[in-house]
């Protein structure tokens, strides 16, 4: 008896866990599908506050897909969409591509580069760019011990190392192959390729900046670190893609976009990408690959 009422307790707690925000739902909760690890942080950011309540995006446990996830709610919230979601969280990735084009998941809170939504434009609708062309820049993150990586300078010190990334991501493998590398490993599975990194199998990967921590990215037995004022631009927008199948598809859409421009026109989303440090001021950074690309925009355009 005992025994069974831990384990109602368990699954109620859970069940409250994995259940946002807005108040009441109007009708029934919407599946929700996240990496655990996407989850894990974003309940650990949001401290039992909703993400209706955030406003300062700066903290220990705060990344871009953690960023994306709270920016859609609170756009879908002004936009009077308000769905509760019900989060199903497990090692997914790719999969939820198909479960978007299938109808079966209503939004990726994790938002795609535009090249690789674009692709998907007959089975999902594109939203306005949260993080716009020429904003995103990312890290290059290798195991410490590997000393070669953090002697990067030049263009020219590529030619002895190796990188790791997919063709699935098109922004990512079309910026690495750009570069003079010894080598570019394809591995579809993330996970797999920070262990590849870690082992020191592959040199270096692309990661998002994460000052919070100092650019430490740890899990488990896993630590990689970025290369102190290495950036390398990402010269595309990215969005939210939303299912044209799903039954609340279109009006989840709408809401979305709405509440996308009230909170640009307020600064918000940059704002919420500055403070969690993916917009890095460019100050003595050297943004290494930005012969390769184009020459920034002036911060007018950024603004």
């Amino acid at each position: 008896m005992q025994h069974s009422l831990k384990w109602c307790l368990t699954l109620l707690l859970t069940h409250c866990l994995m259940t946002p925000f807005f108040a009441i739902s109007q009708g029934d909760a919407i599946t929700i599908y996240l990496r655990d690890d996407v989850y894990h942080d974003y309940s650990r950011f949001l401290a039992g506050k909703t993400p209706d309540q955030i406003n300062d995006f700066s903290g220990k446990f705060i990344r871009r897909d953690v960023v994306d996830m709270i920016i859609a709610q609170q756009a879908m919230h002004l936009g009077g969409f308000n769905k509760r979601f019900d989060y199903q969280v497990g090692k997914v990735n790719f999969r939820n591509t198909k479960l978007l084009e299938q109808g079966e998941l209503l939004i990726s809170f994790d938002t795609y580069w535009y090249q690789d939504a674009k692709l998907l434009s007959e089975e999902v609708l594109i939203s306005d760019p949260v993080i716009r062309k020429g904003e995103y820049f990312a890290g290059i993150y290798a195991a410490e011990e590997n000393h070669a990586v953090f002697k990067l300078q030049h263009l020219s010190d590529f030619n002895e190392l190796t990188s790791v990334s997919t063709p699935r991501w098109r922004t990512d493998w079309r910026t690495l192959a750009q570069l003079p590398l010894k080598k570019l490993i394809r591995e579809d599975e993330w996970l797999s390729q920070v262990r590849m990194v870690s082992m020191q199998w592959v040199d270096f990967m692309l990661m998002p900046l994460m000052p919070a921590i100092n650019n430490h990215y740890e899990l488990e037995n896993i630590t990689l670190k970025a290369i102190p004022k290495v950036l390398m631009l990402l010269d595309d927008s990215r969005h939210f893609v939303v299912s044209k199948l799903h039954p609340e598809g279109y009006r989840a859409f709408a809401a979305l976009q709405k509440g996308l421009k009230i909170m640009r026109e307020q600064g918000a989303i940059e704002r919420a990408y500055r403070q969690a440090g993916f917009i890095p001021e460019l100050t003595d950074q050297l943004i290494i690959n930005l012969p390769l690309t184009r020459k920034l925009v002036q911060n007018s355009s950024l603004k």
